[in-house]
C-alpha cells in the first residue's frame, strides 16, 4: 500500500481563485456527514483498535473535533484583520489527553457536527475571501480561502487515515 505523506510535510502550493470559495466552504460543510457515514456501522472495538504507535480511528476523528477550536480562532483572526494567526499546538496535547477512545463515537461526531456548523456559519458571511494573515508554521502569508482549503485538506488527510485503519 502507498505510504501516505505526513501532514507536516505538506506545503500547500495550490492557490485557489477567489471564485472557488463557496465550493471550498461546501466541502467543509460536508465533512461531518462524511465522518458519520464512515463510522456509522463500525463496532467500537474496531474504531478503538490501536495499530502501532499512532492514533486509533476514533482518536483521528476526535482530533478533528479538537482542532475545530483552533479553526474558529483563526477564522475570527482573519475576519478581524489580524496580522498573524494563532499557532497550533504541534504536540496535539488536547487529542492525546482527551480520552476519545473512552467516549462514544456518536457523541464525538455530534460535537464535531455542531462545531463545524458554527465554523461554516461564520464563513457564510465572508465578503473578501482573499483577506490575508501570516501562517506561523508555514511561515508565509495565507488568504482566508487558502486557510479554508487547508482545513478541508486536513479533514481529508485524517479521513484517509481512518479509512486505512478501518481496512486493516
Amino acid at each position: 500500500m502507498q505510504e501516505m505523506m505526513k501532514w507536516l510535510d505538506r506545503r500547500f502550493n495550490y492557490v485557489p481563485p477567489a471564485g472557488e470559495f463557496p465550493v471550498i466552504v461546501e466541502r467543509l460543510r460536508g465533512t461531518p456527514w462524511r465522518v458519520e457515514d464512515r463510522v456509522r456501522f463500525v463496532p467500537a472495538s474496531v474504531l478503538t483498535r490501536r495499530a502501532g504507535e499512532g492514533w486509533t480511528a476514533q482518536e483521528q476523528i476526535g482530533h478533528l473535533l479538537d482542532i475545530e477550536a483552533l479553526w474558529a480562532v483563526r477564522t475570527g483572526e482573519f475576519l478581524r484583520g489580524a496580522k498573524e494567526l494563532t499557532a497550533a499546538d504541534m504536540s496535539n496535547r488536547k487529542t492525546r489527553e482527551a480520552g476519545h477512545n473512552e467516549r462514544s463515537i456518536q457523541a464525538i461526531v455530534a460535537e464535531f457536527t455542531v462545531a463545524r456548523q458554527r465554523l461554516v456559519s461564520s464563513l457564510n458571511h465572508v465578503t473578501d475571501p482573499e483577506t490575508t494573515s501570516f501562517h506561523p508554521r508555514l511561515k508565509r502569508p495565507m488568504r482566508l480561502i487558502d486557510f479554508c482549503f487547508f482545513i478541508a485538506e486536513h479533514d481529508d488527510h485524517h479521513l484517509a487515515i481512518v479509512t486505512r485503519l478501518l481496512r486493516a
